[in-house]
């Protein structure tokens, strides 16, 4: 059975190909959760959550050809609770001296952090993701083309950001 007639039979009820399909994705929205997320407890943590959403709405779902976008946006959008909730906790913990090239990721990491939500989700989504254009733009349903201007003003942007004595 492929992937979309697995779909179907998932959201008619199908608990079998409902977990079948939660297992075939598994490792990619692994991949997304730990590239927003940056820790393996944090990440699963987001696949708990996802598991759940998805099973508690899999009954919404009106295209299942794009059943992996919907949970790739599950995904997304509980990293992005997850991590408005960690703004919340102060960590106080003393860091010991990294190496240069450590050092330069978490300065673009905290760098990236200063853009908006959404120029955040995009260099994500483009570059930790590795998805194209087209891909991004079904997932956030926008044209191509607005997703492309976004990324030009991002990148632009993270330039800026940079060149005011961030990593060169």
């Amino acid at each position: 059975m492929d992937e979309i007639e697995l779909a179907k039979q998932a959201i008619k009820g199908n608990k079998a190909a409902q977990l079948r399909l939660l297992e075939l994705y598994r490792d990619s929205m692994y991949r997304v959760a730990y590239s927003y997320m940056q820790n393996e407890h944090d990440a699963n943590d987001a696949l708990q959550e996802m598991t759940y959403q998805c099973l508690k709405n899999i009954h919404k779902v009106q295209t299942p050809e794009y059943f992996k976008t919907w949970l790739v946006r599950i995904v997304i959008n509980t990293c992005l609770m997850m991590k408005r909730q960690q703004k919340r906790i102060v960590v106080t913990d003393n860091l010991e001296e990294q190496p240069q090239q450590m050092a330069e990721l978490f300065e673009l990491n905290d760098v990236i952090s200063k853009l908006p939500v959404e120029q955040q989700e995009l260099i994500h989504l483009k570059y930790f993701k590795d998805l194209k254009n087209s891909d991004i733009a079904t997932l956030q349903k926008i044209p191509e083309g607005t997703v492309k201007s976004r990324l030009h003003k991002t990148l632009k942007k993270l330039r800026h950001l940079l060149g005011e004595g961030g990593v060169s």
